[in-house]
C-alpha cells in the first residue's frame, strides 16, 4: 500500500461524501413511501436492481484512470 500524504484525507472526504449520499437516497425513499401511503420504501427486485448498479458504479470508479 502506497503511504502517499493525501491519502487519509482522501479517504475522509471519500466516507463523508458517500455517508450524505446515501442519507439522501434514504430520504427519498422514504419520501415516495409515505406519498405512496406504503410501508416499505422498497421492493427486493428494486433493491435487487439498485445493488447491481452501484456495482457497476463502483466497477467504473475503480478503473478512473486506467489507460487503455
Amino acid at each position: 500500500m502506497n503511504n502517499s500524504p493525501g491519502r487519509p484525507q482522501t479517504l475522509i472526504i471519500s466516507a463523508v461524501v458517500g455517508a450524505l449520499v446515501g442519507l439522501g437516497a434514504g430520504m427519498l425513499l422514504l419520501k415516495r413511501a409515505d406519498e405512496r401511503g406504503e410501508s416499505k420504501a422498497i421492493t427486493a427486485r428494486e433493491g435487487v436492481s439498485l445493488g447491481l448498479l452501484l456495482l457497476g458504479l463502483l466497477r467504473q470508479i475503480a478503473q478512473l484512470g486506467d489507460e487503455e
